[in-house]
């Protein structure tokens, strides 16, 4: 006798209410990823040192042309998804995103630094910020000690991909003007 599991969708607006609810906390680390609430793996030493390095970089070369995000939600509406990815580039907003979370519109790069979550932010979170049309991911690799970088978005996934080693530069896509050492992302 074959089992059928059944499993329950939810929308934004349903897991925002189980925010509101006392149902998910603050300190819950989830993200609604195409309707599924998924726990996130717990943040380590070296990953959350390197976040708060590439956030720190980026805000010192930047800081009056974006709005650094960092671990932060995004909303891809039309996917029905609520991410955190470690660091996001906003547009600037008058606001500072207090009246509504960025979508896939008001993002100009995010970067996932992966050390235990190499395959979901490849299989998973990859594909999904290219069918929202996310036009920059960067993958920082501790393991391998490099950054992928993805741009040109489509709905099968990035068409333009790169890899940047320690000793390399890259720039944004939105500031090709502003190089990036490698070695000061990754220390």
């Amino acid at each position: 006798m074959t089992v059928v599991l059944r499993t329950r969708r939810f929308t934004l607006e349903e897991f925002h209410q189980m925010g509101q609810a006392g149902i998910l906390s603050e300190d819950d680390r989830v993200e609604l990823i195409e309707g599924e609430i998924v726990e996130m793996t717990p943040v380590g030493p070296p990953h959350a040192g390197i976040v708060a390095r590439i956030a720190n970089v980026i805000a010192r070369l930047l800081s009056a042309r974006v709005i650094v995000w960092v671990q932060n939600p995004i909303q891809l509406l039309a996917l029905a998804s609520e991410l955190l990815p470690d660091v996001g580039l906003l547009r600037p907003r008058d606001d500072f995103y207090t009246r509504s979370h960025p979508g896939p519109g008001d993002i100009l790069l995010l970067v996932e630094v992966m050390d235990t979550s190499v395959e979901r932010d490849r299989r998973v979170k990859l594909p999904l910020y290219a069918r929202a049309a996310i036009p920059e991911v960067w993958l920082v690799d501790l393991g391998a000690a490099c950054i992928e970088v993805y741009r040109e978005p489509a709905p099968d996934g990035y068409r333009g991909v790169a890899v940047r080693r320690r000793g390399e530069t890259l720039a944004i896509a939105a500031f090709p003007e502003v190089a990036l050492l490698v070695d000061d992302l990754l220390g």
